[in-house]
């Protein structure tokens, strides 16, 4: 819940220049703290997902309560480690690992390579062979045709999804691991999409890593982990009823479906669930235009700082900061030179004027990490609810 007065009062005459991501320090560690806490019940093994929230301060949080990284990029890498993320708990995946990327995770020993593809299984080891260094652990991303329910373009489990080893390619893959003298498969990786609130999804999800878990096994394979990757969805439409999600329920639907063997370790990649909940945008009205069948509350963010709404069509609660005054119909829009720079249409708000601060909520995820310059703007600025 974002405390009105504060924002209104420290910022209505402040240096701080509006939009700006406003974290909750206090609400990101309780989510931390849950999550840890029903992880640690089922011993199982958490690893942040850069990709939702690269931000220093947020990272030094959850590296500091035990967190391994789940990272996308060779620079996601050097951000987790810089920020006090362990070389033996960090992943990487990926489509598109570059050479370099790859050398970075190489140097640095991380704790795997989740691999997408036979090519970039020979390359990882081409790569080790050539700088002569040991055998490196290595999962395979296997896509098992999982429907998560959820937007296209955030769905990454089906067949005609670019993600992941489909299983008419198993044969090939042990066949190509016989020959492969500098990699050694420890692991069966899987994620399926994000934002999925349906559990039944999840539950799906358990039976098809039963199935290929038992598959591998069956072929002399002893694995000694299980990583299923993320997709925990949070509440977008009304964030301050579920400020933190259902941790509980999401882990006990991988106990109760999730037939793991003897010594094997379930990793998971939550990212949305850890951080959406505990930022938002706060930007300032620039005008409210007038038309003949509705009215525009134009705002100082866009899609440059949050590009979700254009993106994918989402939704984020929004809230006048500023007014109690009774509610009109809006359409809520930014600067930019694009008619698709629309955070929401006819949204009830408190009559709105100029200067009135507007929050935007549950953008932590997804939101600062993919802002863009765009138009030659600025990139927004962070405040930290312990330092105001």
């Amino acid at each position: 819940m974002i405390d009105r007065t504060i924002i209104v009062d420290k910022f209505k005459t402040s240096k701080v220049q509006t939009p700006f991501y406003y974290y909750d320090v206090d609400l990101l560690k309780q989510t931390v703290e849950t999550a840890k806490k029903e992880a640690k019940k089922r011993d199982y093994i958490l690893h942040y997902a850069l990709k939702a929230n690269a931000n220093p301060r947020l990272l030094k949080i959850i590296f500091a309560a035990g967190f391994g990284a789940d990272c996308v990029s060779g620079n996601e890498i050097f951000r987790a480690l810089e920020n006090g993320a362990k070389q033996e708990g960090i992943m990487f995946a990926g489509v598109g690992k570059s050479d370099l990327e790859i050398k970075i995770g190489l140097y640095n020993n991380i704790f795997a390579f989740n691999c997408e593809s036979i090519p970039e299984m020979e390359n990882i080891n081409y790569l080790a062979r050539m700088k002569g260094l040991k055998v490196y652990n290595i999962g395979i991303r296997i896509n098992p045709d999982v429907d998560a329910k959820t937007h296209e373009y955030i769905s990454t489990g089906k067949k005609e999804n670019k993600f992941g080893i489909s299983a008419w390619d198993f044969e090939k893959v042990i066949e190509k691991l016989k020959k492969l003298e500098y990699i050694r498969l420890t692991s069966l990786h899987f994620h399926i999409g994000s934002q999925i609130m349906d559990m039944t999804v999840f539950a799906e999800l358990c039976q098809r890593v039963n199935h290929f878990n038992q598959w591998f096994k069956d072929r002399g394979f002893e694995l000694e982990h299980i990583n299923v990757g993320g997709g925990l969805g949070v509440d977008y439409q009304t964030p301050d009823a579920n400020p933190i999600p259902d941790f509980a329920t999401y882990f006990s639907t991988f106990k109760q479906n999730l037939k793991l063997f003897p010594g094997q370790k379930l990793h998971f990649e939550p990212g949305r669930s850890i951080v959406a909940q505990c930022g938002s945008l706060i930007t300032r009205v620039l005008y409210v235009k007038e038309g003949k069948t509705k009215d525009f509350v134009i705002v100082d963010a866009g899609m440059t700082d949050l590009i979700r709404p254009a993106l994918y069509q989402a939704h984020h609660h929004i809230e006048n900061l500023s007014s109690d005054a009774p509610v009109k119909h809006y359409d809520v829009v930014g600067p930019i030179c694009e008619s698709s720079d629309c955070f929401a249409k006819d949204v009830l708000l408190p009559e709105t004027k100029r200067d009135n601060f507007i929050a935007l909520r549950s953008t932590g995820a997804y939101g600062e990490v993919m802002a863009s310059k765009y138009n030659l703007r600025d990139l927004p600025k962070t405040v930290f609810s312990d330092e105001i």
